[in-house]
């Protein structure tokens, strides 16, 4: 059964939510959608790198694999560019407070 784009738009805007609360299983979820292009959401290697990356900050072993498979297919400037986001996303999450 298709999701309709409104309920891809909430489950999303909810993972978001989760991951800003610092839930690890939330940003795998997201990396896993936007290197999959799950729920209608465009493939973002960037992205995908961005949210697995910070999973695997977190210690998650899957994220850790997933952003080294999904890096292969990746310049060093996307790469570095995910890393950007992901140092910017952390500083304003409860994430980023708590790892100083």
């Amino acid at each position: 059964m298709a999701i309709s784009q409104k309920s891809a738009e909430f489950l999303l805007n909810s993972r978001l939510a989760d991951a800003a609360r610092g839930r690890v299983d939330a940003l795998y979820d997201l990396g896993v959608t936007y290197s999959t292009g799950r729920g209608g959401i465009a493939v973002d290697l960037i992205e995908a790198h961005k949210w697995f990356n910070l999973a695997a900050l977190s210690g998650d072993t899957r994220s850790q694999a997933c952003r080294a498979e999904i890096a292969i297919e990746m310049t060093a400037r996307e790469i570095a560019e995910a890393q950007r986001q992901a140092r910017a996303w952390l500083s304003g999450t409860v994430l980023g407070r708590h790892a100083a």
